[in-house]
Parts: structure tokens; C-alpha cells; sequence
């Protein structure tokens, strides 16, 4: 008999944005695997620490989380060994993951690795894509409406192209590229429609319209939505 992996999307920050589903199987498990920055503490341990049992066995998944060194495959070859172990042993292991583990979700890859050769569960989470929409009260997209979401990190000619097509645009990823994707917007006459988001649903959680940023610089975990109509709805 052997134990079962669980991805377990934990939200995009807000603990209370846990599921009910993951919360419950967190509470009664007695292996868990999270990624954590190569030093320092996990934002996904972090947002599910409350529901942890206190002599669970902590698998921490350190990576570099730079965009030019992610993912990186020795980490999780190591990670799903040792998970394996657990596993082959019949302990359920659950593996956090911040926003849904699906949706740019580090969980996927360790999943590539252990659905080859054990039974593996997903319980979604809310994304940060839709806890952005959240905090800038503006729908993503309505009726027939196609939404894209875009990484920051892609050339401005895709951005550019992939733009044009569009209906409504998800720009993650932002961080350093700010300056450059503002530009791109401004000059694609975009950016009075474009909406920036940092942090959704964390204590420091900022929200300003593109136009009001300003030279602020963004941090990772950034968001910029638009829509041609300005809202979903009009």
C-alpha cells in the first residue's frame, strides 16, 4: 500500500483563502513538502502554518527563484526522491503550492516527476489571477470577450502582437520589467485602461491605476489587467 501526493494550492497570500478541502487534509497529514527560497522562510508554509499539525514531517524544497535559474531540475528530481520515499513507506505526502498549483504553479513539476510512479491529487486554489481582479473590483473578462495572460518576461514584440489580438490582458510577472511593459502600454494607447496590482490579499497589498504608479519599482509577485472596453462590463 502506498501513500498519495496532494498538491494543495494555498492561495495567493491571504490565509483565509485557503480551501476548505486543503485546509482539512492539511490538518491530518503527517508528511509535507514546500518550496522555500534558497534562504529564508516559505510564503507557502507561511500562508498554511495554521493548519499544520505539530509533529508533521517538513520537507523544505529550497530553489533559486531568480526568472533566469527557474526551474531548476536538480532541485526537483532531489525533491521527488525524497518524497518517494515517504510515499513508498504509505504516507500521503501533501505539497504546497502558493496560488492554484496549475496556473504557473512549482507544484506541476514535481508532479511530471511522481504522477510516473505514484497516485497523485491536486486540489486547485484561488489564483493570484483572480485574487487580482479581486482587489482592482474590475472583471476580467465577459460574454465572448478573450482574455490573455502574458508574462512580463516575454519581448516587447510579442507583447505587442499577442496585445493587438486581444481582448483583455493578464501581465504577470511584472517586477523589473515595469518601465519597459508601461512604455509598451503607453505607446499601444493602453495604459489609461491598465490597472497595477502588488501583493494581492497580503498585508502590504498596493493597488493603483498604471497611469498613478508612478516610478515605484515592482516586486515579483506584481500584476498589471486591462481591458479595451475599461471595464468587462460596459
Amino acid at each position: 500500500m502506498t501513500g498519495t501526493a496532494i498538491g494543495i494550492g494555498v492561495g495567493p497570500g491571504d490565509p483565509e483563502l485557503m480551501t476548505l478541502k486543503g485546509a482539512r487534509i492539511l490538518s491530518g497529514i503527517s508528511v509535507v513538502a514546500y518550496p522555500a527560497p534558497e534562504t529564508g522562510d516559505s510564503l507557502a508554509r507561511q500562508i498554511a502554518g495554521s493548519h499544520l499539525p505539530q509533529d508533521a514531517t517538513e520537507i523544505i524544497i529550497r530553489m533559486p527563484l531568480s526568472a533566469n535559474r527557474f526551474p531548476v531540475e536538480v532541485v526537483y528530481d532531489r525533491a521527488a526522491e525524497e518524497i518517494g520515499v515517504h510515499l513508498g513507506a504509505g504516507r500521503d505526502v501533501a505539497i504546497l503550492c502558493e496560488g492554484d498549483p496549475f496556473f504557473y504553479g512549482s507544484f506541476m513539476y514535481l508532479f511530471a516527476r511522481l504522477a510516473k510512479n505514484w497516485p497523485v491529487e491536486v486540489v486547485p486554489g484561488v489564483s493570484s489571477l483572480t485574487a487580482c481582479a479581486a482587489v482592482s473590483r474590475k472583471a476580467l473578462a465577459a460574454l465572448n470577450d478573450v482574455l490573455t495572460v502574458l508574462p512580463a518576461t516575454l519581448p516587447n514584440e510579442v507583447l505587442r502582437e499577442r496585445l493587438t489580438a486581444t481582448d483583455a490582458a493578464a501581465i504577470i510577472k511584472v517586477g523589473r520589467h515595469l518601465p519597459r511593459v508601461r512604455t509598451l502600454l503607453t505607446d499601444m494607447g493602453l495604459a489609461d485602461q491598465a490597472e497595477y496590482i502588488e501583493h494581492a490579499t497580503m498585508e502590504d497589498e498596493d493597488h493603483s491605476t498604471l497611469n498613478e504608479l508612478g516610478d515605484a519599482k515592482a516586486p515579483y509577485f506584481s500584476m498589471i489587467l486591462l481591458h479595451r472596453r475599461g471595464n468587462a462590463w460596459a
